[in-house]
């Protein structure tokens, strides 16, 4: 996709897609370096929000703090849940672009209420009802999204929590100018037609790949870019029952596969229910691939946006005006006072 052709500059999602090399060629990583020394002090980090704002930014970074080893607990799930958890030794971080999220302001507000002081929020207005119940709050740079799929606003979360990391592990900012080129890249390239029309025909859509958020979140992506039924098939439950009900006529994109399930996959899926297995990926794998440029340890912001080129193109094969689902709303729920 490009901005040059009106098939795609027309549509407000597009245009905030494409945005998301700015925000990542202007990501200031040194505003998170006094939260991450309280964080590190504290020594447990729980991360909440709805939707896109919790799924990717979140899993991303307790992927990272894990495979790195680093000393802090990082743990995320929906306000709701998190309510009635004992987050009282835990530093939160309550994401909503809104800020007026109403699972997220009443959590806020609970944190308040038993005395934790280390509640933060992350969102991408200012003077919101969830900065009124925080200690300190943090505004995305990227500016409210008009499309209601998050997108650009993702990413910046993502790099947001990355960033305390990067402080904790003390290893410097890496390098943003050339992740920006290869999220790039990954948007604007051509995806065969083939893989397209596939997609479009078929019933399901599946995504599989790492816990880290990237396949999780363009199966939220998928139903409301393209409309099409998606399902999140997390590690290896691809091959674990669910094949039962799969059909010929499905696709499943699997993101970065790990070479020793990749066998698996190709018994059970290809051999064994006669589907499409499309990688995504920054090498060549035994199955159709969409390569994209390997970005090291930041790679999963590239297979993610990707992903988001994929469904837009799907999305325009299937004549859907990306910007007006008929029953998503930009706020899901939203806290009135």
């Amino acid at each position: 996709m490009n901005l040059t052709d009106k098939k795609y500059a027309n549509y407000a999602l597009v245009q905030e897609m494409m945005e998301t090399v700015k925000v990542v060629q202007k990501f200031n990583a040194q505003q998170t370096k006094n939260v991450a020394s309280t964080i590190q002090s504290v020594g447990k980090l729980f991360l909440t929000g709805e939707g896109s704002s919790r799924i990717f930014p979140a899993k991303n970074a307790i992927r990272k703090s894990l495979t790195k080893g680093l000393p802090v607990s990082i743990a995320t799930d929906g306000s709701r849940q998190s309510a009635q958890y004992d987050l009282s030794k835990f530093a939160v971080f309550c994401a909503s672009n809104s800020g007026r999220t109403k699972e997220v302001v009443l959590l806020a507000k609970q944190l308040a209420a038993i005395g934790n002081v280390n509640r933060f929020a992350l969102s991408a207005n200012s003077g919101t009802l969830l900065e009124e119940v925080c200690t300190e709050t943090f505004v995305l740079t990227c500016g409210w999204e008009q499309a209601v799929a998050a997108t650009k606003s993702v990413v910046e979360q993502a790099l947001f929590y990355e960033s305390i990391l990067w402080h904790i592990e003390q290893t410097g900012t890496p390098n943003l100018a050339d992740l920006a080129a290869k999220i790039e890249q990954a948007l604007t390239f051509t995806i065969d037609s083939s893989i397209v029309q596939a997609a479009a025909k078929a019933p399901t859509i599946y995504f599989a790949g790492y816990n880290d958020g990237v396949a999780e979140e363009l199966t939220l992506k998928t139903n409301e870019i393209t409309r099409k039924k998606s399902d999140f098939l997390e590690g290896t439950y691809a091959v674990h029952g669910i094949e039962e009900v799969m059909e010929a006529q499905d696709v499943v994109f699997l993101i970065d596969p790990i070479e020793e399930e990749i066998q698996k996959f190709q018994e059970v899926l290809e051999q064994g229910v006669g589907l499409k297995i499309i990688a995504i990926a920054s090498r060549p794998t035994p199955f159709t691939t969409i390569l994209v440029p390997d970005a090291g340890a930041l790679s999963p912001y590239v297979y993610l946006c990707a992903g988001w080129n994929l469904l837009v193109e799907i999305g325009l094969a299937l004549g859907i005006d990306l910007d007006k689902p008929e029953r998503a709303r930009k706020v899901g729920n939203e806290l009135i006072v």
